[in-house]
């Protein structure tokens, strides 16, 4: 679908444009593009490493901890998930944010597709650089960095660094002067699961401040970096953010002198199944305010973590007991929760989804309606899902409905689990902080 055209004159004064300057179709983006998801996954594949994992325990005579949650993680679902940013999004370059999950199966495989990495620690970059990795593909794409951290960046020639403040400016310029900058404009992210701008990112009307520290201290801007936040549903948010980012290059240029500005780096917070709408608002906007006879040499870059990891990874749990509360409601004990792989109901407002995986020595994988938030009659069991530790807030869902009338030793699963899951897992009270994780790597 064509981007409306409009006759949009650009602002030589930092006012936000009114939302009603976007294309129409931006607005409503999510409504007027048919959801397409590309490609189906190798649910054969990962239900046959379920299988197989659960055959092999033995609920009698199992060692303590045999029967652990685990994940299964299907390293031919980056293939294709590169496969369609790369369709979608030819122009933009992935920087895979390590902080979303930092499995190096996954690391090293994205860093064979020749995807880069955005770090926001030392730590980070460690692990990335330990895979072979040239420094030149990592962005430290943390705007306020300790000076010990800044110091290990340019001894291992990590150059490009994000920042939004005159103080992080003046570190640099002290511990990494060589460091090649990119400043981090804040954005509308009202609509966001995770809301980034409450913490980062220079409002349009300071950035003169900053551009005009980068040009007394002499140091090297080369971009304009945002983030819409994480799981934005307000498309029209990144259609504004690019045209403020392009206020920035050209106000670097006219007003301040400075060198043209190289890169473009328009963050994260794509997500697997809006990817069809949100990187079509991302092209038009792009093709509007950067088009390549003018910005032929310019790189554009992006910081996509979900994207690539939710649909990798699925979660194993086993009901460990049960509470019956009356007819057709109990509450079901799991050995995993929001201390372990599930912290993203916590920390990343994620509502993970419980299907029956084996019951009645039956496996039920390709059920795919076992379970729901809303009552049917179909799904007459009522439960509350709760994890393993001691503590009340480590609740999975209060309220959901089962098709089966789940049983200690049974096993439920939860797809699409992979994104701030195992990276943010604690050993609070006393439960492993990892879980084993088996790999497949399905070809379709």
């Amino acid at each position: 679908m064509a981007a409306v055209q409009l006759d949009h004159k650009f602002v030589s004064t930092p006012k936000l444009v009114e939302p009603a300057s976007a294309p129409k179709y931006v607005e409503s983006a999510l409504d007027y593009v048919v959801p397409e998801i590309p490609h189906k996954q190798a649910h054969d594949e990962i239900f046959d490493a379920l299988r197989k994992r659960i055959e092999a325990i033995n609920e009698e005579t199992c060692e303590p901890g045999d029967e652990n949650s685990f994940f299964v993680c299907d390293i031919g679902e980056v293939q294709r998930l590169y496969n369609n940013w790369h369709k979608r999004l030819p122009r933009v370059q992935p920087f895979y944010a390590v902080k979303c999950n930092p499995d190096h199966r996954v690391l090293a495989k994205l860093a064979s597709l020749g995807v880069n990495f955005d770090c926001a620690s030392k730590t980070e970059i460690e692990k990335v650089l330990a895979l072979g990795v040239s420094p030149n593909r990592i962005i430290y794409a943390n705007p306020c960095k300790a000076s010990s951290f800044i110091r290990y960046a340019a001894k291992n020639k990590v150059l490009k660094s994000t920042f939004d403040n005159v103080e992080e400016l003046h570190k640099i310029k002290k511990y990494h002067p060589e460091s090649q900058l990119l400043l981090r404009i804040t954005t509308d992210d009202s609509t966001a699961q995770c809301r980034l701008s409450t913490k980062y990112g220079c409002e349009l009307e300071k950035v003169d401040e900053l551009l005009e520290t980068v040009q007394k201290l002499g140091l090297n801007l080369i971009g304009v970096s945002f983030h819409v936040g994480s799981g934005a549903s307000d498309l029209s948010s990144l259609y504004k953010a690019v045209r403020d980012a392009r206020f920035v290059f050209d106000k670097a240029a006219s007003q301040y002198g400075l060198p043209a500005l190289q890169i473009l780096d328009v963050g994260g917070g794509f997500q697997f199944d809006t990817f069809a709408q949100s990187s079509l608002v991302l092209s038009d906007a792009i093709d509007e305010f950067f088009p390549t006879e003018s910005f032929g040499n310019l790189q554009i870059i992006a910081e996509p973590g979900r994207y690539f990891a939710a649909t990798t990874f699925t979660l194993a749990v086993n009901v460990i007991a049960k509470r019956n509360l009356g007819e057709q409601e109990a509450m079901i004990y799991v050995n995993d929760g929001v201390y372990g792989n599930m912290n993203c109901i916590l920390f990343d407002h994620q509502e993970p989804t419980p299907r029956t995986l084996y019951h009645n020595k039956q496996f039920h994988y390709y059920d795919f309606d076992s379970s729901s938030t809303k009552k049917a009659a179909s799904l007459p069991h009522k439960v509350s899902m709760w994890g393993p530790t001691c503590d009340g807030l480590d609740c999975i869902t209060k309220e959901h409905y089962m098709k089966h009338d789940l049983v200690t030793g049974d096993w439920i699963y939860f797809p699409n689990l992979g994104a701030y899951t195992s990276s943010a897992a604690t050993p609070f009270n006393g439960f492993e902080q990892t879980v084993d994780t088996i790999y497949i790597e399905s070809s379709y």
